[in-house]
């Protein structure tokens, strides 16, 4: 499977990265199968960090493999259980099971203020959830383990305006 990861450089060595702040799925390397959607994200790391070139690598996972021997935790929808999550990972105050792979929707920027008014206090659960299904969401894929990176191959990187770097 085709996975797509945006930054402000190539990345052909993915590292998991350490949860500095909080993320939707907490410490991990996120990825997406939606071009669109990491080249996005790159040119959001580019305006955050003002540096480097808005960059997409391009990665081959085996997800046969992972499904056989990692353990995943996989969102269909945005729904109550992932709502749950996404807020105790953004909080950092997540202590449930542990995962190898946890792919789901990204609460992107759109998404966000729905959540924040969650956490205001300013919408139930409900409503948040009756919100975010109205919204367009795109999935992502965080690898927590090494056994998880094991199983990702560099393709190649290239610019966000679609320029071969390497590969």
């Amino acid at each position: 499977m085709l996975l797509y990861h945006g930054s402000n450089m190539a990345v052909e060595e993915p590292k998991l990265i350490q949860q500095t702040r909080g993320l939707d799925f907490g410490a991990g390397f996120y990825l997406t199968s939606s071009q669109s959607q990491a080249i996005r994200f790159s040119e959001i790391i580019i305006k955050r960090r003002k540096h480097g070139n808005a960059t997409v690598s391009v990665y081959n996972f085996d997800m046969e493999k992972a499904e056989e021997c990692l353990s995943i935790r996989k969102f269909k929808a945005a729904d109550a259980q992932w709502l749950r999550f996404i807020v105790d990972n953004r909080l950092m105050t997540y202590d449930g099971e542990l995962y190898d792979i946890v792919i789901g929707a990204v609460a992107n920027d759109q998404v966000m203020p729905t959540i924040q008014a969650l956490l205001g206090g300013f919408l139930t659960e409900e409503a948040t959830i009756l919100t975010l299904e109205t919204s367009n969401l795109v999935d992502q894929i965080c690898l927590k383990s090494t056994q998880a990176l094991s199983l990702l191959s560099h393709i190649k990187s290239y610019d966000a305006k679609e320029r071969v770097i390497d590969g």
